[in-house]
């Protein structure tokens, strides 16, 4: 019985994958390890007491070039918050949550305008 043919599982764009080498570079595993370094715990857990163990680009603008890939601004946040609610946040377009009052933590919702 022959071997089966295995597909290439990076459903991708070729865009998206030229972006996704970034992350392999000594360049960015030293960006990464400093920043985490620094900041080592989550900053999206409430009571900020989680580990952090990914290096977040918080503004997603700032990947439009290579040099703004490496630049920042960074977050540290655990796996969890990374996958879930960071993805999600860029999915929808705004800050999801509210703070302590009930209000958006977004600036831009339309009740904090």
């Amino acid at each position: 019985m022959d071997a089966p043919e295995f597909r290439n599982r990076d459903s991708r764009s070729a865009a998206a994958q030229q972006w996704r080498r970034l992350y392999r570079t000594k360049r960015w595993l030293e960006t990464r390890a400093q920043q985490l370094r620094d900041h080592p715990l989550c900053a999206m857990c409430p009571p900020r007491v989680t580990p952090a163990n990914v290096c977040d680009h918080v503004d997603k603008d700032s990947k439009a070039t290579e040099e703004g890939f490496f630049a920042g601004p960074f977050q540290s946040l655990c796996k969890t918050h990374h996958d879930a609610t960071r993805q999600r946040e860029e999915k929808r377009g705004h800050i999801i949550g509210s703070d302590e009052t009930g209000m958006p933590r977004d600036p831009n919702h339309h009740w904090n305008r």
